[in-house]
């Protein structure tokens, strides 16, 4: 136990203790996790140069590669797991993943592939996207990927800007037991993607190399993994806003992994030898976030496809087959499996498990009674919240602290978390207010892709308090010291832990016959969230409409923009210059306090959502 193992070494009474020492003193806390979270490499004389998020550079000296880290142990055991709907179960040691990676490192060099180049997979959750992914890293290229159920409109938006060299992608994917063909999504990106100059399939393919027989004339080839500063870049996540295309945001490896794996040791105490499953796709961060268990030693257990194919079990299933000691699944599948009334406690045998992580929107206190009760009183809950922008967690369960119920059990070490008013002073305990870091930590975003002078970046965290990381969320502080999330602050809409930009939802829905204006909002829904549209229209909505706005949503942006309802409304509000205003609509929608609204052209139309609002919610 790491946490406990660092407040005994200090002499400290408890996490609290250990937390306040932890943002007092970052350079120290900080070369203390590299040290016992096992990373390899010449971390060098100093911790960190600069001050302030927008001008901090840590170990400015230090030479190490990612990969290093990530696959050192024991080359007998086996690592990584696979789960594919309707496919046997795959596996790979640490020692043959070694060599996959070895193989793919050198396939992308004879494609010409350099350090700072970025290659892309748009893929399942599989084996073959680890290895696309710790090759990339080997050899220093930047890896960004995303899911198959994204469409060639929507990754085009998101590849697009990044010009990638490489792109790894899949002939098939399944969900739900049906299988899905992507070659002509495939041609329709390719052509989008003039950079392309390699594309690798997996599975069977006419038009490109596929990965195994790209993979062929390198196979027996030692790894070698290339040092690197500790800022080089290695990820780039996508976050979407209200308008334009989505960020790219540029990630350090090195960082990413020191910052993931002090949440994996500490907080969450995954150990070595450990075994966990998170359910995500490769287009959510938490699919980067279960990458970096391999650095604690861990087993990692990759399932694509639907969770509750072939039966709601499924996940119970693989928790009993694979020993599973952590699991981590969005607070809307723990509710999924309450409103079925399942209990795997009876129905499978999951007792090596210690934790069940739960993310991608508040998880209710009805979540962890269902925990408690139809898993194991013993095993914890650990509430997690942060996302794309970190590509961590600002707050998260604390392992030597009991849980909680309803509450996210404290701030992450090293980071200097609390709620501020709209005036930037520090809000009381239990007063709502925005969620905010004030002190630096190792995965702050490098920059935005094309962002040369910071000004996006500045705007996206820094603008609203000066000093201080604005993370955008709703929050209050509890009187136990833990955190409640309570939604966005902006038009953003948080999909199962994906962000997904209004805008998106507006390029498609927009260029659909008799659509003249559309809002988008995400609205709380029976302990989690939905997405409602509301559509001017130029004739009455009905079915055929509402299926066509459905389907082109699904096909060129994804299953996650597709709203779960879509209403016919009068009007939308506008300021005096015409701009749309979603905030307004998103306050009334979501029971929060009106904003003021004396800048609306039209104030008379919020009457009818306000109507609808009060509708909805009794409904």
């Amino acid at each position: 136990m790491l946490m406990r193992d660092a407040i005994d070494r200090h002499g400290f009474a408890n996490f609290r203790e250990l937390h306040r020492w932890s943002i007092d003193n970052p350079e120290s806390f900080w070369s203390e996790a590299w040290e016992d979270l096992g990373i390899v490499g010449d971390r060098g004389a100093r911790t960190c140069v600069g001050e302030g998020f927008e001008r901090t550079t840590w170990f400015p000296d230090a030479r190490l590669n990612v990969v290093d880290t990530l696959l050192a142990g024991d080359p007998s055991v086996e690592v990584i797991i696979s789960h594919i709907e309707d496919f046997p179960r795959r596996s790979l040691t640490r020692g043959q993943l070694r060599e996959e990676a070895a193989a793919c490192a050198a396939a992308l060099r004879t494609a010409g592939v350099r350090a700072g180049d970025r290659v892309a997979a748009w893929t399942p959750n599989v084996i073959e996207t680890v290895v696309f992914a710790l090759g990339a890293l080997s050899i220093g290229a930047v890896v960004s990927t995303a899911s198959t159920d994204f469409g060639p409109t929507a990754l085009v938006d998101r590849f697009g800007q990044i010009e990638p060299t490489v792109l790894l992608t899949a002939a098939t994917y399944r969900y739900g037991g049906k299988e899905f063909q992507l070659g002509d999504s495939i041609a329709d990106v390719v052509r989008e993607l003039p950079t392309l100059t390699t594309v690798i399939v997996i599975g069977p393919s006419s038009e490109h190399m596929t990965w195994q027989d790209w993979l062929a004339p390198h196979r027996g080839i030692e790894l070698t993994t290339a040092a690197l500063p500790f800022d080089h870049p290695g990820f780039i996540l996508f976050s979407s806003g209200t308008t334009g295309r989505p960020k790219c945001i540029v990630h350090s490896a090195a960082g990413v992994m020191l910052k993931v794996l002090s949440e994996q040791g500490y907080h969450l105490d995954i150990r070595p030898n450990d075994t966990m499953l998170y359910a995500t796709t490769c287009g959510w961060m938490m699919w980067n976030w279960l990458l970096c268990g391999l650095g604690r030693g861990a087993r990692i257990v990759l399932c694509d496809g639907s969770p509750g194919y072939p039966n709601i079990n499924r996940l119970w299933t693989i928790a009993e087959d694979e020993r599973l000691t952590f699991v981590g699944v969005s607070a809307a599948l723990i509710d999924t499996w309450r409103r079925a009334g399942i209990t795997p406690s009876s129905d499978n045998d999951i007792s090596a498990l210690r934790t069940i992580a739960s993310t991608g929107s508040p998880l209710a206190p009805s979540g962890y009674d269902w925990v408690a009760e139809a898993v194991s009183p013993d095993v914890v809950v650990a509430s997690i919240a942060g996302g794309t922008d970190l590509c961590g967690c600002l707050v998260l369960g604390v392992d030597t602290e009991p849980v909680v119920r309803g509450e996210i059990r404290g701030p992450a070490l090293g980071l200097d978390v609390t709620v501020f008013r709209s005036d930037g002073t520090e809000a009381d305990v239990d007063e709502e207010g925005e969620l905010v870091c004030r002190t630096p930590f190792p995965s702050v975003p490098l920059t935005f892709w094309g962002d040369t002078d910071g000004s996006r970046r500045h705007s996206a965290y820094f603008d609203r308090f000066p000093g201080t990381w604005a993370h955008g969320d709703y929050a209050r502080r509890t009187p136990s010291g833990g955190f409640e999330i309570l939604g966005r602050l902006d038009a953003t809409l948080n999909v199962k832990g994906v962000r997904i930009g209004t805008a998106e939802i507006y390029r498609v829905v927009l260029s659909l016959p008799h659509v003249v204006e559309a809002m988008a909002i995400e609205q709380p829904y029976r302990d989690d969230t939905r997405i409602v549209l509301f559509v001017v229209v130029d004739k009455p909505l009905d079915d055929e409409l509402g299926s066509l706005i459905r389907t082109m949503l699904r096909r060129q942006a994804s299953p996650r923009h597709v709203p779960e309802v879509i209403v016919q409304v009068p009007e939308l509000p506008r300021t005096r210059s015409g701009k749309m205003t979603e905030l307004a609509v998103a306050d009334i929608v979501t029971g929060r306090t009106e904003r003021d609204t004396s800048s609306l052209a039209n104030p008379e139309c919020l009457e009818w959502f306000r109507a609808w609002a009060a509708e909805s919610t009794n409904s």
